[in-house]
């Protein structure tokens, strides 16, 4: 990778929300790096577990969310999506810039509420679509761009389920779909063409299997689970068509590579007062998706 070149800016001041795994491994580290971006503050309903996440970078313990938005410009949500899909609307009424998990919420009408909110004030927002950072991605991406595909085959497997920091209520009760559906949609949407239809099959908290029916009549095929005994996570996309194929595959990739360039995009962002194409309207796209297959699955 080539150097960065120096922020030329005072850094956006954020204020955290969330105080779990996720919360303290990357959105708190990430933002107190800087230079783009200074961590001002994190709240959570536990404050002790916002006091560890906020004192090893100096940053404060707001007393409310309220007290949070005061002292900030910008606000990172690292709490299950109701929550997010509660507070989020709260923040973009306030005129603070919103760094948002995927998915957006539980259900698409709170998706849209929440696009809705930001849409009347007016506010930068951005996904935290995490391999959508990685210059590898943006490559395949590319690539896929100049490619004709006719069908694509693709998984997203870990084992966070079965047990330790990341087997979180919200993610066992919703399972794979909502938390692993929403990259893995994201990468065939981008990378095969817009995705008209889904069928589900599976269990969400166990296996699923999506058939998506794309705009250009490409087909894919995407495989989800979070139950399955594993090392390390695998992401796996293969594009099949007339030429040669194409395959985009995490294991060899360092994600750490990702949070300098998703840290510098949103605070160009919210410098330059207009989102990017990972905005809250790219969220709720994917909430459709999710909606889409929801119905037949358990």
């Amino acid at each position: 990778m080539t150097d960065t070149p120096a922020w030329p800016h005072a850094p956006v001041r954020v204020g955290l929300v969330g105080a779990g795994p996720w919360a303290r491994t990357m959105h708190a580290r990430m933002l107190a790096a800087g230079p783009e971006t200074r961590l001002t503050a994190v709240w959570a309903r536990r404050p002790e577990a916002a006091l560890a996440t906020a004192e090893p970078y100096g940053a404060a313990v707001a007393a409310s969310f309220d007290e949070l938005l005061d002292g900030c410009e910008a606000v990172a949500f690292a709490v299950p999506p109701s929550v997010q899909a509660e507070l989020a609307p709260r923040a973009a009424k306030a005129g603070k810039a919103l760094l948002l998990e995927k998915p957006l919420a539980l259900d698409l009408a709170a998706a849209e509420r929440l696009a809705d909110a930001v849409d009347e004030a007016g506010v930068v927002t951005q996904l935290v679509l995490t391999k959508r950072y990685h210059p590898t991605t943006r490559a395949f991406l590319d690539r896929a761009q100049q490619m004709t595909v006719t069908g694509a085959r693709s998984c997203y497997l870990h084992g966070a389920f079965l047990g330790g920091d990341f087997a979180t209520s919200w993610r066992l009760e919703q399972g794979a779909l909502y938390d692993l559906g929403p990259h893995l949609l994201d990468l065939l949407d981008a990378a095969v063409g817009p995705i008209a239809s889904i069928r589900a099959t599976g269990d969400s908290r166990r296996w699923i299997e999506l058939t998506c029916e794309h705009e250009n009549g490409a087909v894919s095929q995407a495989s989800l689970s979070g139950s399955v005994s594993r090392p390390r996570a695998l992401t796996r996309v293969e594009l099949f068509g007339p030429g040669p194929e194409l395959v985009y595959d995490t294991a060899d990739i360092d994600h750490d590579e990702c949070w300098p360039i998703l840290r510098r995009e949103f605070a160009e962002s919210v410098r330059a007062g207009r989102s990017g194409e990972l905005d809250v309207r790219r969220g709720v796209r994917l909430q459709r998706l999710l909606a889409a297959s929801s119905p037949a699955v358990a």
